[in-house]
């Protein structure tokens, strides 16, 4: 099985946002808001990708703190 590839259509438009209540953080990739046709989890479940035709449009990374070192596990 080969590996898959995703791109980013436009790097220089990303938008983050922090929650603190939730300790998620949000990168967006240039408004987002199309409906994605994949979402992929990360084998810990705590990132979450959005993705239409193979380019990210989102990614969702939980329990930020803990995953940058803020925090330890």
């Amino acid at each position: 099985m080969s590996a898959r590839r995703y791109y980013v259509e436009n790097p220089e438009k990303i938008m983050m946002e922090y929650d603190p209540q939730g300790d998620i953080l949000y990168i967006d990739f240039a408004g987002s808001e199309q409906e994605a046709d994949e979402e992929i989890l990360s084998e810990d479940g705590d990132i979450a990708f959005r993705i239409r035709e193979g380019r990210i449009l989102s990614i969702m990374i939980m329990n930020f703190s803990r995953k940058a070192g803020f925090y330890p596990s």
